[in-house]
């Protein structure tokens, strides 16, 4: 649209091109040419305005500041959404560089982006320096006088020429690298702040003084490209936030993470081990966490079986030629475990990545038809993947890992439905264990560059709409992401908030239409053609070890009272009572509840401690008057004393309350 605007005192008119603005809602609105996403903001209110740090355009995360030059979406990011925290926190690596610079003159960069949680930047520190966590307080006093600056922040495109002599006159020899082997002429731009320039595709804040609270973490060696050949830099880790208050609030939460931290919990309470000589990341489960880990299968099985599900057992290797079919040995191939060779010429085989290549040859095991469609094929199936030693992290990032997979081979018209009934089922984990803060993302195709995409329009757009539909349908509030999907189908992703506020990602349901083309897997369909089957992957835990480490996490070790491997520990007071403690244990063990005898020569009070420790739930104090009248003294976990019973009646109200809270798992399909 064309604006026609006098020009005062002038006896002509000069042209004001108008665009249009699409808003998350749907609503649209005009502005002229050039707007920025600040001026967006600060047109719906001043109080937006001084929130947003930057915004996307047409999916693009980009600057406040940068024109919008035709008609576009607009999403404007605030520090509490991911893409603002991104913003901030990669504005805030540029920062520590330039505090470094002015503290360590002669100081190399390597890269220094934003991460999960803040930022961190690799350097090589002059010859003779090293950097410590005595070096911290400086260098958080460092940030914080040049952020109150207010240093404006400015983007500049520049050729690959004049890149490599700036950055070779500042003696930067790992960007000079970077710039020579990775970029291409035309595609780089650089960020400058005061007296620091980085390499930089953005997108950053206006300007550094919206950084109010720094703190630097922690520092590590780091090598550089993450090649173990090159030079090791160091690492240094920080977080800022736009307020005191919420870097207070989050240093209280690391503490808390700190006392729930898996690894510390899984070693206390005998759940899990890891042995160098067994092989680092091969997670060894002891008999109480094996107990745990078989009952939260059994709980997923016992659904399962409701919904239709076929429970199967694939091998733990498998031929390479399979996972070249599959594409995983491509994707891969470079960081998996190394083909194992036999005897045989040119055989060889592979420790199984995914389960998938498995799953689809048993749906080609023999001729299918729509009426055995949609077939549900579900596993515990342990898949092994390479890690980098320094990314190994206790159970949430090993070398093995049991995945609770699922595969459905259903019918283009059965998508729907199969998300609907999938969806009940991770929300039934969910509820469980009382995650009760989900957040969802529905990852879609771009929708201007469909070519990069396996499958017809149509069948991704009955697909994609399925997905949108069986969201509304459920209740579900789902962030859309367009651009994100695979290049062979759609996907759900579920995200839930621990007990401190924590993210994780538990939980995926995927479409999938490239597997069952590669494996030529088909169907005759009710018109007696051939058709491919769609194939959709699922898992509720997205893998035991992985899901077991959250829950240790979220629950501080102490686990619901149907799960946890201990539910009650017996104290006899003296030695005189540890012959009717056992006798209580004996009839526990006959009704299924799970119990076990101090019998140590210790006081009482430093048993309930002992105890209470080992995040047991209830406590039960046996002595004289117990033994003669058949009675428990029950103490609960954080609870104290609540008074005597029966043993039989103590076992009744413990089964009736694992009932109570497995009344979620007991689903099935409407």
């Amino acid at each position: 649209m064309h604006l026609l605007v006098p020009l005062h005192n002038q006896f002509k008119t000069y042209i004001v091109n108008m665009i249009k603005i699409t808003f998350p809602d749907g609503s649209v609105r005009e502005y002229e040419q050039g707007v920025t996403g600040y001026q967006i903001a600060e047109s719906i209110s001043p109080a937006l305005a001084r929130n947003v740090v930057s915004c996307g355009v047409n999916g693009e995360t980009v600057e406040l500041n940068r024109p919008i030059m035709e008609d576009s979406t607009i999403a404007l990011y605030k520090f509490e959404d991911e893409e603002g925290k991104h913003t901030f926190w990669h504005t805030s690596a540029h920062l520590l560089a330039e505090a470094l610079q002015e503290l360590y003159p002669g100081i190399q960069f390597g890269f220094g982006p934003a991460v999960e949680n803040g930022f961190y930047y690799d350097v090589m520190p002059p010859e003779g320096v090293a950097i410590s966590e005595n070096d911290f307080p400086k260098i958080e006093a460092k940030m914080k006088e040049l952020a109150k600056k207010n240093e404006a922040v400015v983007r500049k495109d520049i050729s690959k020429a004049d890149a490599l002599k700036e950055f070779k006159a500042d003696g930067q020899e790992y960007k000079c690298e970077h710039i020579d082997q990775d970029l291409e002429d035309g595609t780089i731009t650089t960020y400058t702040q005061g007296a620091f320039t980085d390499l930089c595709r953005g997108p950053h804040l206006v300007s550094t003084g919206l950084i109010k609270a720094i703190k630097i973490t922690s520092v590590a060696g780091a090598f550089w490209r993450g090649d173990a050949k090159r030079e090791q830099l160091t690492r240094i880790y920080g977080i800022t936030f736009p307020k005191q208050k919420m870097l207070d609030e989050y240093l209280v939460m690391l503490e808390e993470a700190k006392k729930r931290d898996h690894r510390k919990i899984g070693k206390e309470m005998e759940l899990f081990m890891f042995s160098d000589r067994v092989g680092k990341g091969l997670p060894i489960w002891l008999p109480k966490g094996t107990d745990l880990r078989l009952r939260l299968q059994e709980m997923l099985r016992k659904i399962q079986k409701n919904y239709g599900y076929q429970e199967v057992i694939t091998p733990h290797i498998g031929s390479k030629n399979l996972y070249v079919t599959s594409g995983h040995y491509a994707h891969y191939g470079k960081d998996s475990f190394q083909p194992i060779h036999t005897p045989e010429e040119d055989e060889e085989y592979m420790l199984k990545p995914m389960n998938c290549p498995h799953h689809c040859e048993i749906f080609a095991n023999k001729p299918r038809s729509y009426k055995d469609l949609p077939l549900r094929i579900a596993e515990f199936g342990t898949v092994y993947r390479y890690e980098k030693s320094g990314e190994l992290h206790g159970l949430t990032r090993v070398r093995s890992f049991t995945q609770d997979d699922a595969h459905i081979f259903c019918r283009p018209d059965q998508i729907k439905q199969e998300f609907e009934r999938v969806m009940d089922i991770i929300h039934s984990v969910f509820s469980t264990f009382n995650f009760e803060n989900v957040e969802a993302q529905i990852s879609l195709r771009d929708p201007n560059d469909h070519e990069k995409y396996i499958g017809s329009d149509e069948v991704w757009a009955e697909a994609e709409q399925a997905i949108i539909d069986a969201c509304k349908e459920k209740g579900l509030n789902a962030k859309v992401e367009y651009g994100e999907a695979a290049f062979y189908g759609p996907k759900l992703d579920f995200m839930v908030k621990d007990a401190i506020g924590r993210r994780w990602q538990l939980g995926t349901i995927q479409v999938d239409y490239n597997l069952p083309e590669r494996f030529k897997l088909e169907y005759t369909a009710e018109d007696n053609t051939k058709k491919t089957p769609v194939m959709v992957h699922r898992a509720p835990f997205g893998s035991m070890e992985r899901f077991t480490a959250v829950l240790i996490e979220h629950t501080a070790g102490k686990f619901p009272l149907w799960l946890t491997p201990e539910q009650v520990a017996i104290l006899p007071i003296s030695e005189k009572f540890v012959d009717y403690a056992n006798k209580v244990k004996r009839y526990f063990d006959t009704v299924g509840v799970r119990a076990s005898v101090d019998e140590r020569n210790e006081k009482i009070g430093r048993k309930i401690r002992d105890n209470e420790l080992k995040r047991i739930p209830y406590m039960l104090i046996v002595g004289e008057k117990e033994a003669d009248e058949g009675l428990v003294s029950v103490r609960r976990q954080g609870a104290g004393d609540q008074g005597q019973m029966k043993m039989e009646e103590f076992a009744k109200q413990l089964l009736d309350e694992v009932a109570t809270m497995l009344k979620a798992t007991d689903i099935r399909p409407e």
